[in-house]
């Protein structure tokens, strides 16, 4: 399916079109809370919060900035295609097995 066109729900109704997204970090590191400060500064901050505490900052292509109440790994779940376990196990059990003999 990829990523093209599609939107994924960062929280209270809000949406981001994936494909522009570049990276999706922690707010906790003085990095990140430079890259905010900065940001708003610039009018390049986008505030999908409604309030509530900032858990995860979306670097967009744009330079824009996105802050998100939802968590790092629930906004990633959103990213990954929806597969069953045996589907995934099937695909990834021959990457496991290439990587043992590789080790051997």
């Amino acid at each position: 399916m990829g990523f093209l066109n599609k939107l994924v729900p960062i929280g209270f109704g809000n949406t981001i079109a994936a494909d522009r997204i570049v990276a999706i970090i922690s707010p906790a590191s003085a990095p990140a809370k430079k890259l905010k400060t900065e940001a708003k500064k610039e009018n390049r901050l986008v505030d999908a919060t409604h309030g509530r505490k900032t858990r995860t900052i979306l670097v967009m292509d744009s330079n824009h900035i996105v802050l998100s109440a939802v968590h790092i790994e629930t906004l990633c779940q959103r990213f990954q295609p929806k597969m069953d376990g045996s589907k995934f196990l099937a695909e990834h059990s021959t990457d496991a097995e290439e990587m043992e003999a590789i080790h051997d």
